[in-house]
């Protein structure tokens, strides 16, 4: 649970990643229903065929979608667009991406840890990711305490 957590929150948030949870099969076998992926930051002008982004599905809303480049074009004003489209999508989808977009570049992915990321709300993920640190902490101060406890034992047993 602790390494769970720690993959799916802690991470993503040192190394500036998002969590995404994987709603739909667009994207089976390479990410099924309930995988976590991560996307971290990407220079749109780097990404290409064969790269798995994060976009938003309209630019400035919410709602994003997984999906694999699989042609990048170049518009009469200079800007790229990419075609994405789902690894188990029979076609490319409908519109093209635009690179204000662009949320990130799947850095990684764990399978079913979605789930639990869409039951916690981003306050309680914050909350969990608290109670685990405190809990290790505590743990390793007990295990010390011990480890000093016996190391007393065995002076006074020496002596």
């Amino acid at each position: 649970m602790t390494a769970a957590i720690v993959v799916a929150v802690a991470v993503p948030r040192l190394a500036g990643a998002t969590p995404y949870a994987v709603l739909s099969g667009s994207m089976t076998p390479t990410y099924g229903v309930g995988a976590l992926v991560v996307a971290r930051d990407v220079d749109p002008a780097t990404l290409g065929v064969g790269d798995v982004v994060t976009y938003q599905l309209r630019s400035g809303e919410p709602q994003t979608a997984t999906h694999r480049v699989v042609a990048v074009h170049q518009q009469l004003d200079g800007e790229r667009e990419f075609i994405t489209q789902g690894d188990a999508n029979p076609a490319a989808d409908p519109l093209p991406v635009r690179p204000v977009q662009i949320r990130g570049e799947v850095w990684y992915s764990v399978p079913y840890l979605g789930y639990v990321h869409t039951w916690l709300e981003p306050a309680q993920r914050g909350l969990a990711v608290a109670g685990v640190a405190s809990a290790l902490f505590g743990y390793a101060a007990v295990m010390l305490a011990g480890a000093a406890r016996d190391r007393l034992r065995g002076r006074k047993l020496a002596t």
